[in-house]
């Protein structure tokens, strides 16, 4: 009996990961459809609902947007550091992090005018997500320490440290012993584009620019990339790697602390411990769609936020908002089993694959 395995194709099947990606939605889409039947609902009425809340008019664009925001950000930051070949785990946390460091500004900084305050309170925001990646880069750049250990560790780090602040030194007094922190000043809020779509989409539309201009045609970005296919290669060419691990593991930090900045100035309005509300984790998610790449994160972070939002527009229908989860999740095994098909076919005992040496690649 002839077994299958895998080779690769001759070439890679036209329309590379766009096709994978519009697999793995329709594949989400029809698991949905049978999850839906088998619970007693009628698919085409909850779908129609889910686009409906999420893409059928500005108002619904704008609050998909604002949630596409940190989704983009967080989903940034881990691309970024996969381009060479690292996992950053603790953009979740990091997000914490980053929104401590802008309600910090805003405690200290409550009369600044409303330009600094925001200005300075994103700035803290970067600083505190990338203080908190130091350590994880510090210790796999110098010691060799697996950065997805010590960056998901992190995570739990930051959630605790949000709940002693907002239970303590930070509590507000007249919150009626309620752990919450005190409302951000009138001034600290990102203005608004249209309905109630913030100024955070461009901060996010921005920095997605420049870090995929910057990976793409800079010299550094192309020694990220040698150093993320090859360490001999990077030595050889005299590539400091332990300087490019600390310099990307930072910068991955930052980016998702400035997600964290920006969901307190544009959607909350107090720091809170569901502050980062899963975006770090759905952020990997979002990488692993865009294959690493800093441009393709745009569009995935704007698919996966017009599914959560629809998600949990159909609960007012009797339907639990998991089915947005279970939704994300297929999309991903989909497209991830579309893209590998894309450039490998089965083949069975007796054929030759291509060139064995490129298989082993």
């Amino acid at each position: 009996m002839k077994r299958p395995r895998l080779g690769l194709r001759d070439a890679p099947l036209q329309g590379g990961q766009p096709l994978a990606f519009a697999i793995g939605l329709a594949i989400a889409l029809f698991v949905g459809t049978l999850l839906l039947l088998g619970a007693g609902h009628d698919p085409l009425r909850i779908y129609s609902r889910m686009f409906e809340a999420s893409l059928g008019g500005p108002d619904a664009w704008a609050v998909t947007l604002n949630r596409a925001v940190p989704l983009g950000l967080a989903g940034l930051a881990v691309a970024v550091a996969g381009s060479m070949g690292l996992w950053n785990i603790g953009a979740e946390g990091q997000i914490m992090a980053g929104a401590i460091g802008a309600s910090w500004v805003a405690r200290i900084g409550g009369d600044w005018p409303g330009l600094v305050l925001i200005v300075a309170m994103l700035l803290a925001a970067l600083g505190g997500g990338g203080l908190l990646a130091v350590g994880p880069a510090i210790a796999r750049a110098r010691l060799g320490v697996n950065e997805i250990i010590t960056t998901l560790m992190l995570n739990e780090v930051a959630i605790r440290l949000v709940q002693w602040l907002i239970h303590g030194p930070w509590k507000d007094p007249g919150a009626y012993n309620f752990p919450l922190a005190p409302m951000l000043p009138d001034q600290a809020r990102l203005p608004t584009l249209f309905s109630r779509a913030h100024c955070g989409l461009l901060i996010a539309a921005g920095v997605i620019i420049i870090c995929s201009l910057a990976v793409r045609y800079t010299a550094w970005g192309y020694e990220l990339r040698i150093a993320g296919s090859s360490e001999a290669t990077a030595r050889y060419s005299g590539i400091s790697l332990s300087r490019k691990i600390l310099t990307v593991l930072v910068i991955s930090g930052g980016i998702a602390g400035l997600a964290g900045g920006v969901e307190l100035t544009g959607t909350a309005d107090r720091l809170t411990e569901t502050i980062s509300n899963g975006f770090g984790f759905a952020g990997i998610i979002v990488a692993a769609l865009a294959l690493m790449r800093p441009s393709g994160v745009a569009v995935v972070a704007l698919l996966f936020g017009a599914v959560q939002i629809g998600g949990q527009s159909i609960q007012t229908l009797g339907v639990s908002s998991s089915v947005s989860t279970i939704l994300q999740a297929f999309v991903l095994f989909g497209a991830i089993g579309a893209g590998v098909f894309s450039r490998y076919r089965i083949f069975l005992d007796g054929e030759t694959p291509v060139v064995a040496e490129e298989a082993n690649q």
